[in-house]
């Protein structure tokens, strides 16, 4: 099977950085809520990479497929060698590809996310990481992305379905991509327990 990247139309050249009063913004997190009943979404953990007027696109963090990039990059140097897996970035348009990787400076035809994280589509950078050898650590494939319209995240935000985090690298990149979900639900439920009402004392 090889799959070729395409460019997501407009995704990488205009992606938002304006942040809304319930904090979306590119780079945060989405964590699904234990009550969201959407399937697709379903104890996901999501990266936003788009936040503006024309609506959010993010990419699911926590679903690693059983495609290995072997298959996907075979006819790029260093591809064959790769047994590491491609993620389901999301429902929509799952035939395209697209990446993050890792880079301590900006990069011609990638687009920053968060911290040292970049977004990128680009066929040359992607080959340019596999022949430098650059490991799941750093560099991370997504077959399609999860889009919502103007103002539909924001809705479900305020409904209850995402809690929305504070973006880290590491997480991005995390080495155990399939127990996310459960430690950030943990993280989340634990921050809000915190931060629930506190009791006065009654006075006589």
């Amino acid at each position: 099977m090889r799959l070729w990247l395409c460019v997501l139309f407009g995704m990488v050249e205009a992606l938002g950085q304006s942040v809304a009063g319930n904090g979306l913004a590119a780079g945060k997190l989405l964590v699904a809520s234990r009550k969201l009943g959407d399937p697709n979404f379903a104890e996901t953990v999501i990266v936003i990479v788009s936040f503006d007027e024309k609506g959010t696109l993010g990419l699911i963090l926590n679903q690693p497929t059983q495609l290995p990039l072997s298959r996907i990059f075979s006819d790029l140097k260093g591809g064959k060698e790769r047994t590491d897996t491609a993620y389901r970035g999301g429902p929509v348009e799952r035939t395209q590809l697209q990446a993050l990787l890792r880079s301590n400076s900006a990069r011609e035809g990638a687009v920053h996310v968060l911290g040292d994280v970049y977004l990128t589509s680009s066929r040359t950078l992607v080959a340019g990481s596999l022949a430098e050898g650059s490991g799941p650590s750093r560099f991370r494939v997504y077959l399609g992305y999860a889009g919502w319209a103007p103002e539909q995240l924001e809705q479900e935000v305020e409904s209850g379905a995402w809690h929305v985090l504070r973006g880290e690298p590491d997480l991005v990149f995390d080495p155990d991509p399939e127990s996310l979900w459960k430690r950030m639900i943990r993280r989340t439920e634990t921050r809000f327990a915190s931060a629930g009402p506190r009791l006065e004392p009654v006075r006589p």
